[in-house]
């Protein structure tokens, strides 16, 4: 196989399949339990819930009973080599390994897990295909807006809703003056508190900032042309791996800071003119450190009193909402004025929480556009 437009389609449309029921696994949860908790990973605040696990493993399932000698990397489970397929030859029946360094699957099962845990509706699920390391196919499903966005290598990117195709193109002649930017924060402390120090130099210099919790749908949204610029430190490769394709094929710039790639140290995505000036203004503030480790820091995120804070003592809990926790259900504070009080699709509580007027499931609609012309397909 070679990365040819033929195998690059193939490989999105079972890209596409799997990350469309993947989200409508995860959109079946309406509200009436939050998901558990079953662990974190870099900070008490960086949870997985059991429905990551899950869509991690209907996808990875999917793609096996298609390609079995693929590899996959997932955020989740990590990188899992494909089965040995015959090959003609007899040496796959011998348990010879599939040849190496052809397909790899980058799957983020559920970005955004905490707007998804708190029933916010910015997550994603994001698959990518790579085929000898470079990737020619991805897609960044939504959920909750009915949006499904996709690429391949060289053949733009793509906005779905049913049986309309949007062709996506990122903003062009806007400066930073007028930028409105985008962006996210780590788990680790020290590094939320220099990027907090980043923003607030970055503030006075640009339009606005927007902090929507899925690295995923913010670089779709950079190719939609609903943001103007993304940067986030600490990313993952499976958090940008679909999303900056789909951003580079809708004309964006997508790279990390001083001419390098994207990576964990840094990732961005805008328009060309305005990745240059954000390039030069970033670069200024020396961003890709981390604050020194502090107590005090870790004792507020739980660690201090060696490990996740308890939540049958602690009523400041894991994820800083007031809770209390009976028989596994939450009870939260009631909202402040001027907020939905559709709490059940948000705040899953105990059968003695208070019930407030209004309760009900919260149905989200689609309130935002993408910039394009519009084809049907």
């Amino acid at each position: 196989m070679t990365p040819g437009d033929e195998d690059a389609e193939a490989l999105l449309r079972l890209a596409v399949d799997a990350a469309s029921e993947a989200g409508a696994l995860l959109a079946s949860w309406r509200g009436d339990i939050r998901p558990e908790v079953i662990n974190t990973k870099s900070s008490p605040t960086d949870v997985v819930t059991e429905m990551d696990r899950r869509s991690e493993a209907l996808i990875t399932e999917r793609i096996r009973e298609a390609r079995p000698g693929d590899s996959v990397l997932g955020e989740e489970g990590g990188q899992t080599a494909g089965a040995p397929v015959p090959d003609g030859t007899g040496a796959g029946d011998r348990g010879a390994p599939a040849a190496p360094g052809r397909v790899r699957w980058v799957v983020d099962p559920l970005d955004g897990t905490v707007n998804y845990l708190y029933g916010l509706p910015d997550w994603a699920v994001s698959i990518a295909a790579e085929v000898d390391g470079i990737v020619v196919a991805g897609v960044v499903e939504v959920p909750r807006f009915g949006e499904s966005f996709t690429a391949v290598a060289g053949q733009g990117a793509w906005l779905h809703r049913g049986s309309t195709a949007i062709a996506l193109r990122c903003t062009l002649g806007v400066t930073l003056g007028q930028a409105l930017v985008g962006t996210g924060f780590g788990y680790d402390s020290g590094r939320r508190q220099v990027q907090g120090e980043i923003i607030a130099k970055l503030l006075p210099h640009v339009r606005d900032i927007r902090r929507g919790g899925s690295a995923a749908v913010d670089l779709c949204s950079v190719a939609a042309g609903r943001m103007d610029a993304f940067f986030e430190r600490g990313l993952n490769y499976w958090d940008y791996a679909a999303g900056g394709l789909i951003a580079r094929e809708a004309g964006a710039m997508v790279g990390g800071l001083g001419g390098q790639p994207e990576s964990t140290s840094m990732a961005a995505a805008a328009g060309p003119e305005l990745y240059r000036q954000l390039d030069t203004f970033l670069s200024r503030l020396n961003p890709e450190r981390d604050a020194p480790r502090s107590h005090e820091r870790d004792a507020l995120a739980g660690r201090g009193r060696g490990g996740l804070a308890d939540p049958e003592r602690d009523v400041s809990g894991v994820i800083g909402v007031l809770r209390v926790r009976r028989a596994r259900t939450w009870q939260n504070s009631p909202p402040e004025s001027g907020t939905t009080a559709a709490l059940k699709a948000l705040q899953p509580r105990s059968d003695c929480a208070l019930r407030m007027k209004g309760d009900g499931v919260l149905r989200w609609l689609p309130t935002t556009t993408a910039r394009g012309r519009r084809t049907t397909t």
